[in-house]
């Protein structure tokens, strides 16, 4: 049986948005199963040579400043900065010398390792890459279980943030969130928000940013970001778990794209 809608879902754009604009002066007063055995017994970096003794979930320490985690226990690879909200959902490829590359879902390169347990981060502020040194295991990255209260909680302070951001109301909504669909809409909320504060410290930010007026999140088989008659629809797919919503590079993109 299909889960229940809220009965505050039909409410909170409402609510956010009014919210929002009487704060800014505008108005009136966001379990994947292992894919083998070699995996499920953790076996599968085995044949990396000495990147095997590496934890599956472990913390690194970035040479020029910074530390990140990558978590290696679900199918598809997780990593998060610690300066940073975003969890990065990568997929991995074999690349020269038996390396292992990681990338977004742009395809962008985010981490290198090769086969004798070296680490390679690369980032907006690093794009030739900084070493990174494993400092040892950690906990998985995974999304916490919300609520409706919680979710209407996170989507205010986004469009609080995202308001500050572009310099007007921008309005957020969410009218198929559910007990299954509140954490990822919850933790894409955060990753939008991300991509306009990103944006907005760009020269041409704040242009792009006033085309958009309202963010919608529904639900949809994959996920995917547009931007059409000035509203950012966020498609999330929450069978995918965490890899159901598009990464902040993928929605700054999309807003950015002329």
């Amino acid at each position: 049986m299909a889960p229940k809608r809220w009965a505050l879902n039909g409410r909170i754009a409402i609510a956010v948005a009014f919210a929002a604009a009487i704060l800014f002066g505008f108005g009136s007063p966001a379990f994947a199963g292992h894919d083998t055995l070699r995996n499920a017994l953790g076996l599968e970096h085995m044949d990396e040579g000495r990147a095997g003794a590496s934890p599956l979930v472990a913390r690194y320490l970035i040479d020029e400043g910074g530390v990140f985690v990558l978590d290696r226990s679900t199918s598809r690879p997780l990593l998060k900065f610690d300066d940073s909200p975003e969890i990065w959902v990568l997929t991995q490829a074999r690349g020269p010398r038996g390396d292992i590359i990681y990338k977004n879902d742009m395809g962008e390169t985010v981490l290198r390792a090769t086969r004798l347990g070296g680490m390679t981060v690369f980032t907006a502020k690093r794009p030739g890459g900084s070493a990174a040194a494993l400092i040892g295991p950690t906990a998985p990255l995974r999304m916490p279980t919300l609520g409706p209260v919680v979710l209407y909680q996170r989507l205010f302070q986004a469009s609080v943030r995202a308001t500050r951001a572009a310099q007007h109301l921008v309005e957020f909504e969410a009218p198929d969130a559910d007990a299954y669909s509140d954490a990822l809409i919850a933790d894409a909320a955060v990753i939008t928000v991300e991509a306009f504060v990103s944006m907005s410290s760009q020269p041409d930010g704040r242009q792009f940013l006033s085309r958009v007026g309202k963010i919608a999140f529904v639900e949809g088989a994959r996920p995917s970001a547009a931007l059409q008659g000035g509203v950012l629809t966020i498609m999330v797919a929450p069978k995918q778990g965490i890899a159901g919503r598009p990464s902040s590079r993928r929605i700054l993109r999309t807003v950015s794209s002329r």
